[in-house]
Order: C-alpha cells, then structure tokens, then sequence
C-alpha cells in the first residue's frame, strides 16, 4: 500500500505520524511510504533519516495527498487540506468530530473513509491509539497549571507543593481515566493535596494508592462544587468515547474560585467539562475568565513531539499493519474506529450530530 505521511499545519503542531523506525518496518513489508519533506525535523527527524529507511521524501503536501491511499496524519485536517482529500483515501488519524461537526460534513462530503485514533477501542473499552497522548496530557497538565500558577503568568503566586511553613497547593481532577491518572501522578510527586473525581470505585483505588496526599471521592454535586471552588488547579479530564464531554463544572462554579486560579481543560478536544472552556492554541494557550486562568490546547501533546511522535508510533504500528491487509474492517477495533465510510457517518455517536 502507499502510504501518505504529510507534514502537520496546525499551529505549533511538531509531531509526525510515523518515526523512520516505523517507517523501516512498513517498508520491509513492501509498503510505499510517502513524507511530505521536513515532516519530521520538529520532532528530531530529518529527510535524510527517513530516505535511509526507504521512505520516498515528497515537495509538498499535494504530491503526498495525490500519490497515497492511506493518509496517517496526527491531528485533524485543516482547510487547505481538506481539498486535497479524496473519496478514494482512507484516513487514519485523530478526528474528535463530536466537538467539531463542520469537519464532519465537509468529510462526509468528500465521500472518504475516516478512521479516527481516539475511537479505535479493544475489548474492555481501552482506547490504544488515544492512552500514550492522554498519558502526555495528563502530565502536561499539571506541568502547565503549576507554571500557570507563577505571580508573573497570571497565577495566585503560590508552589504546588508548598514547603515547610507554607500550604500545600490543592490541584482537583475530574477524571481518573489516563488523562487523569497522569495528571495525579505529576501531583502528587510534587507534594500538592490532590483531590480525583470519578465514577468507578477501582479508579479511585488506583489513585489513592499515588500516595497520602491523594484523595478519591465520587462526583456528588455538592462535594465537587467545594472541591472546585476551592482548588488551586482544576484539571479537566473527563472522556466519554465518541461523544461530546459533558460540562461537570458551571460558569458559576468557576467564577467562585479565587482570583488566580487555574483551569487546564485536556477534554477540550471533545468540546470540555467545564462551561467557560474554550479551545485555544500553543500560539495564545491561556485567557482569563472572572479572574480565573483558562488553558485549552487542542493539541497539548505537541509541546513535547519527540517524544510523542516515539509514543505514538508505537502504538499505531499494530494498526497500519491491518489497515493495508484485505477486510481490514473485520477487525473489531479498527471497525469501531471507523467513524465514516466512503462518506457515510457510521459511528453511532457522531451520527447524532447531523
């Protein structure tokens, strides 16, 4: 098969979708690997690396969309690379179409088949393809709201973890899921009071375990309003496969927390937990809201692309093997990755948006 890896435009957006390890082992399999040229140079990968493996270095995206069947991309297409798709190409890469049915129509116009990363889904509900970003997310997290917490980021001007004679910070977590969970382990490192909301009880035995700084409790209302209100950091981690994020925390909620506050949003890819959420970029990643600091960025794993891009491709690899074998969608989880087929809305979640 002949596959398609162009350069990602998204604003300060430096992984790619396959490292030349990759590469290597698709191209002894017989496949044509085609690389926008520089495709790989923000992640610490030059042409020269990837023509050493065998892959076929292109000028431009036009060439490598008009070339290839399989575009792997990491994040959605944007404009001008919408109209280089075609119905024939299959796509593979991250969609979150529930927070984004204007790209949905335009690829449902186009007439192609979409698989979307963060639907693959194997038995028992694990998510391969979304669990190595979520778990960069949800360490990001914490790494960005206590930086954001700094007198001169906009923040109360306080250190997480406190110190002799000094409070510790209070960092809550909506979601124990990867995100989550990552995010806890940051926090609790640090020395902060971390305080993790989820509806599974074996979830919030997991995080308990972090250590005697880190609480689990179940998202009653009331407890979790406290819990926002008086939190330093506010993570938002929720997931619901598929589907938009429902909003857990409301604008009322967030406008009684303390001046200087932070709100680090990682469900913002599926439209966020929390009300006064709004998607921003690495180019402008904070706003204020009534005082409170927001941070949304759709895209959070691509501050560290090196060592996403390594962590992705590990995990789609197993998938680009099936995806270029005959009947592909009789494996069950590339089958529930499917959100389109040759321009039909399959996924049953997304479906809902039309």
């Amino acid at each position: 098969m002949r596959i398609g890896v162009p350069r990602e435009i998204k604003v300060l957006e430096g992984r790619v979708g396959l490292i030349p390890a990759a590469v290597a082992d698709l191209v002894v399999r017989g496949h044509t690997v085609l690389l926008e040229t520089g495709a790989g140079i923000l992640s610490g990968y030059r042409d020269d690396d990837y023509r050493a493996v065998g892959a076929d270095i292109l000028p431009d995206a036009a060439a490598v969309y008009g070339d290839a069947e399989l575009i792997l991309k990491v994040k959605e297409p944007l404009a001008s690379e919408l109209a280089l798709l075609r119905p024939e190409h299959l796509l593979f890469c991250y969609l979150h179409l529930a927070a984004n049915p204007h790209l949905l129509i335009a690829l449902r116009d186009i007439g192609l088949t979409a698989v979307a990363f963060e639907t693959v889904e194997e038995s028992g509900g694990r998510l391969p393809l979304l669990a190595p970003m979520s778990d960069i997310a949800g360490r990001l997290a914490t790494q960005i709201g206590m930086n954001l917490l700094y007198h001169p980021n906009g923040g109360k001007g306080i250190l997480l973890g406190g110190l002799p004679a000094a409070e510790r910070g209070s960092v809550v977590i909506l979601g124990a899921g990867v995100v989550g969970h990552s995010a806890a382990i940051v926090a609790a490192a640090l020395g902060a009071q971390v305080t993790v909301f989820d509806l599974r009880r074996e979830r919030l035995e997991q995080v308990r375990a972090l250590g005697n700084n880190v609480t689990g409790l179940h998202p009653f209302a009331a407890t979790l309003e406290e819990a926002v209100v008086n939190a330093d950091l506010l993570i938002g981690a929720v997931l619901v496969t598929g589907e938009r994020a429902p909003h857990l925390v409301s604008a009322d909620t967030v406008r009684k927390m303390g001046n200087g506050s932070v709100i680090v949003d990682v469900s913002v890819d599926q439209g966020g937990c929390i009300e006064t959420t709004r998607p921003t970029d690495y180019s402008k990643p904070t706003f204020v809201w009534e005082g409170i600091v927001h941070c949304a960025v759709t895209n959070m794993p691509g501050a560290v692309p090196r060592s996403a891009s390594q962590a992705l491709s590990a995990a789609l690899l197993p998938y680009v093997f099936k995806l270029t074998q005959d009947k592909w969608w009789e494996h069950p989880a590339l089958y529930a990755g499917i959100n389109l087929s040759h321009g039909e809305v399959v996924n049953p979640h997304i479906k809902t948006l039309l």
